[in-house]
């Protein structure tokens, strides 16, 4: 005698892992970078360090850092603190280019640069504290022409960072505002940025290669400019690098190594 039974109920299907939606804690957001540096990664990009002759860096944490260069362009000098970094550049017409940045707590940083010259009101210099939030970043501005600025920047998604400025620019009697927004992930990032000055900024940047940086660039008067940096272990680095001026027959190449952790 065979026996009937009830039809069994339909089995519900579980979507796999990688179909959930991750869910975001914005509680728990990364803190973004400083709203000065939102177009950081463009303009190491469009904006290489470009030196002639040779060059070598040394670095190594916790010690004193030595940075030298051989060539007839700039004589840099780099010492390092566990809480003082001091940067200092000799160019060859004698401006001097100076960086400081010193940590006062574990959340408030102060930086300085400064370019000396001895072309009349060509000088200039300015300082910055900069505060770190779990998930923002605010920032004070203190420069020389009576100028004032602050900032303030916020992750609003792991990714998604939103900041404004304002600034006050006491030699020409002008002020300002503008609003920025930055989308980075690991392989790219995108930025945008304007201000009431009528300043319009738009950058892209893709990662294309964990191993090879290759900068380059084409301006207007047909100066042709390239960088490469090679990383052939953990601190170690190749550079090369080469500007080429057809117009007035300036050509200069550099090459040299960083080492360091």
């Amino acid at each position: 005698m065979a026996t009937l039974l009830p039809p069994s109920p339909a089995t519900a299907t579980t979507p796999p892992p990688a179909a959930q939606q991750q869910k975001v804690d914005y509680l728990n957001l990364p803190c973004p970078i400083p709203y000065e540096e939102i177009h950081r990664e463009a303009l190491m990009s469009l904006k290489p360090e470009l030196f002639e002759g040779l060059r070598f860096d040394f670095t190594k944490d916790s010690i004193r850092n030595f940075h030298s260069a051989i060539g007839g362009v700039t004589i840099p000098l780099l010492y390092y603190f566990n809480l003082l970094m001091l940067f200092g550049r000799v160019m060859t017409d004698g401006r001097l280019n100076a960086r400081l940045k010193c940590d006062l707590t574990e959340n408030l940083t102060l930086k300085g640069n400064a370019q000396l010259t001895s072309e009349p009101h060509m000088s200039h210099g300015m300082f910055n504290f900069d505060y770190k939030g779990s998930d923002y970043r605010t920032q004070f501005q203190l420069g020389n022409g009576a100028l004032f600025g602050a900032s303030y920047i916020q992750s609003v998604t792991p990714h998604l960072s939103l900041g404004g400025e304002v600034f006050w620019a006491g030699q020409h009697r002008k002020s300002g505002i503008g609003y920025a927004a930055r989308y980075n992930t690991d392989k790219m990032v995108a930025t945008g940025q304007v201000a009431s000055t009528g300043m319009v900024a738009l950058s892209y940047v893709q990662k294309v290669s964990e191993k090879c940086r290759l900068r380059g660039k084409i301006d207007s008067n047909g100066v042709v400019a390239a960088f490469l940096e090679e990383r052939f272990n953990m601190g170690l680095n190749f550079l090369l690098s080469a500007e080429i001026d057809h117009r007035k027959k300036d050509y200069k190449f550099g090459f040299g190594l960083t080492v360091g952790e």
